[in-house]
């Protein structure tokens, strides 16, 4: 009996990038969910008195914070690019190939510049204090 034709499989894929952009807002979107538990995590221990506020700004201020808090913000930045993106595309507008490679190109553009104003912001522009 003659093997049987397989279905396509990853390996024939070459890098696309719209699958890319794809997944990887899908990514962000998941790591921004799973990030909103700090958030709440953080209301409830203000909402709980200045015992809970003072135990969450402990655990929330430690060193290894801030690397989730930078991971967060390249999320938001580069989501909040793509979901533009997507709303660009619910028009109609854009569709193309060279247009669709042209605006992953700018998504990624425009997250790392939102990326570096957040931060700046957040971190060196936030220390300088009132």
């Amino acid at each position: 009996m003659p093997p049987r034709p397989l279905s396509p499989h990853l390996s024939v894929y070459k890098f696309k990038y719209t699958l890319t952009t794809s997944i990887l807002n899908r990514l962000t979107g998941v790591g921004l969910s799973l990030g909103l538990l700090l958030l709440v995590y953080w209301l409830m221990a203000v909402a709980s008195g200045a015992h809970a506020q003072a135990r969450a700004a402990r655990l929330l201020s430690l060193p290894v914070m801030k690397l989730v808090y930078a991971a967060l913000i390249i999320a938001f930045c580069y989501h909040l690019s793509a979901g533009v993106r997507h709303l660009v595309w619910d028009t109609g507008r854009g569709l193309e190939r060279v247009q669709a490679q042209r605006s992953a190109w700018l998504v990624v553009g425009v997250s790392i510049a939102l990326m570096l104003l957040v931060g700046y912001c957040a971190w060196l522009a936030g220390a300088r204090g009132p």
